[in-house]
């Protein structure tokens, strides 16, 4: 199945474009992230308790949350978990179970509820899962590059780690941008999306090196335009199906899943962005420089 009849674009041609695009938008997520002291972690990292309760009667968010503050739990996230009648609350505050129901209580006397779970994440555990995520993701770049590098080379390597870091720096910079808050389910889109772009590069990379060797004689460019055409048909059908996908949990799967699903959603856009107008024109511009080095040798 094609989606698009032959296409001859000039893609390298557009990449000082692409680059001025994309330092713009990453720029600007830093500078969101630098003024903000960093990313909006939540609890999961921070340290906190969370507290999942069952409502008779579907309560009124704003005057559940009013109630909380109120009562000293700080500015308390109060969301939808599953139903309309359950809410999940998520406070800063570190209490022990027996003060937590306390304290719950006082604040929530005018409504008929059950507490369906408490749940507390110390500070020092949140550090540790702070730490842990950072590894993860450094590690599976490390990774992801010696296994480019054995494959390919090691400028395929390094134009493909540079769209995976591309990728990872605009979603975590939207959320900077959005208020949208930072937690263990983020983490595992990061590296979803880390997934999802490096697959979609491996094709490319794997189409330029079969028309390297079929046409030997032409320049690098060329090639490298000649494959990004050839591969933008199933790029652009696998893009879309993955995101029809993400959009329908991003639109129905709830509260709970929202920031996941949002994450995808961005992920998968600028994943497929990066794997035509950032890996493949990082990998040209090495190459050039490497055989220009020889050259003057």
């Amino acid at each position: 199945m094609r989606l698009l009849k032959k296409t001859n674009i000039k893609f390298l041609e557009k990449r000082t474009v692409a680059f001025v695009l994309s330092s713009i938008i990453i720029f600007v997520g830093l500078g969101s992230l630098i003024t903000k002291g960093g990313p909006d972690l939540s609890i999961d990292f921070t340290g906190g308790t969370v507290v999942q309760v069952l409502f008779d009667e579907i309560p009124d968010i704003a005057k559940v949350r009013s109630s909380l503050e109120t009562n000293g739990f700080g500015e308390a996230e109060v969301v939808e978990f599953g139903s309309s009648n359950e809410l999940l609350i998520k406070t800063d505050l570190l209490e022990n179970t027996e003060e937590a129901n306390e304290k719950l209580n006082s604040a929530l006397n005018e409504f008929k509820y059950e507490v369906r779970r408490v749940e507390m994440v110390g500070p020092k555990v949140g550090n540790e899962l702070r730490k842990d995520a950072v590894y993860a993701i450094f590690l599976a770049l490390i990774g992801i590059m010696i296994y480019i590098w054995f494959r390919f080379d090691r400028y395929y390597a390094v134009g493909s780690v540079a769209a995976l870091v591309h990728d990872v720096f605009i979603t975590l910079g939207i959320f900077s941008v959005l208020n949208k808050e930072i937690d263990l389910s983020i983490i595992a889109a990061l590296l979803t999306i880390v997934g999802y772009s490096l697959n979609d590069t491996i094709v490319v990379f794997d189409r330029i090196r079969e028309n390297i060797h079929e046409y030997s004689k032409e320049k690098l460019e060329s090639v490298v335009n000649l494959s990004l055409n050839e591969t933008l048909s199933r790029t652009l059908i696998t893009s879309v199906t993955t995101l029809i996908v993400v959009v329908v949990l991003l639109l129905f799967g709830g509260e709970v899943i929202h920031n996941f699903a949002f994450a995808l959603t961005v992920g998968v856009m600028v994943g497929t962005y990066s794997s035509i107008f950032v890996a493949s024109p990082v990998m040209v511009h090495l190459e050039n420089k490497h055989n220009q080095k020889l050259a003057e040798n």
